[in-house]
């Protein structure tokens, strides 16, 4: 059988204590007679709410410094909402409304430069081509995107950002658009067709995972700005997920229907999916902000008809933290 050293190319440390890891140490721990890793285990916890509920709203930004604006409330009808919030890390402020009130749009870029792409008013026939960009103060309307949409998955930045899959009114596609700060362009296709997808990444290392239809609810696409690669299948079929990280090569989604609404958090490694801590409170159509170690769950629907409604304002931060393990060969 190989050996620790043949495999890794180092020999495992012996240590008397355990006081001077750092992560992705392994070592020997002579007192105890146990061998030890350190690394980093991730965690829900409950953070400042937003002022308004919302479903379905995009977002953008880091756990310091984010933003939520759209989405939709309930009830008694549908209130498509242009409505937008920014937070510093322990609150959440009301500011400058988009131009164009809608649900079911995506967000992607940083806190003071954001763009959301698509979405609708007052039902599916309603579909938007609509595209907004944020500066930190206001919203100024840009070039459409060729094909309307709901929910197409967004990611990237304001002057390099993709826009993958599209959905009713027109039938389910795979059509993908770039974007170059000024106008769009179609490029390669997703190799299935989805929408209510989890987008991340940037325009050169990015990635689309889950979706609707139910079928392809648990398939990952790669994209390295040219082409797109299937990769490891997500552990949950879920359609209205979401998800953040940095590149295609780590990952944390969260969230969606599969098929009641879950609060299921897997992480990406660049290869597989792993199941991790769950939220709080399982809800789909969640707005993300963030990278794959800090992230920002924002409001999202929850049980629709539950008191006082199925709308939410709730957020919760996913963070990672250092942790000491005992190695077990059990």
């Amino acid at each position: 059988m190989a050996t620790y050293k043949e495999i890794h190319g180092v020999k495992v440390q012996y240590r008397d204590s355990d006081a001077t890891a750092i992560e992705g140490d392994v070592w020997y721990n002579s007192s105890t007679g146990l061998l030890k890793m350190y690394s980093a285990v991730g965690s829900w916890a409950t953070a400042a709410a937003i002022n308004t509920e919302r479903a379905g709203a995009g977002a953008a930004g880091t756990i310091a410094s984010a933003w939520v604006v759209g989405g939709a409330k309930y009830p008694p009808a549908p209130v498509h909402m242009a409505n937008m919030e920014t937070y510093d890390g322990s609150s959440w402020t009301e500011v400058a409304d988009i131009n164009t009130s809608r649900q079911y749009l995506q967000g992607a870029g940083t806190a003071t430069a954001g763009i959301v792409a698509g979405g609708f008013e007052g039902g599916c026939e309603a579909a938007m081509d609509f595209v907004e960009i944020w500066n930190g103060t206001s919203w100024t309307e840009v070039g459409d995107l060729n094909t309307a949409g709901i929910n197409r998955a967004t990611f990237g930045t304001t002057t390099a950002t993709v826009c993958a899959g599209t959905n009713p009114p027109h039938p389910t596609q795979a059509i993908v658009e770039e974007f170059n700060g000024t106008s769009w362009t179609e490029v390669t296709d997703l190799n299935t067709g989805r929408y209510e997808a989890a987008a991340i990444g940037i325009l050169t290392a990015g990635m689309v995972a889950g979706g609707n239809p139910v079928s392809v609810g648990g398939q990952v696409e790669s994209y390295d700005g040219t082409n797109w690669t299937e990769v490891g299948d997500l552990n949950d079929t879920r359609v209205g997920l979401s998800g953040t990280g940095v590149t295609n090569t780590t990952a944390i989604v969260y969230g969606g229907v599969s098929p009641g609404y879950t609060a299921n958090t897997e992480e990406y490694d660049g290869s597989s999916w792993t199941e991790v801590a769950n939220l709080a409170t399982a809800r789909a159509y969640v707005g993300a902000a963030g990278t794959t170690s800090a992230t920002l769950a924002i409001a999202g629907a929850h049980t629709p008809g539950t008191p006082p409604t199925g709308y939410r304002t709730l957020v919760e931060e996913w963070s990672m933290a250092a942790d000491i393990q005992t190695v077990s060969f059990d």
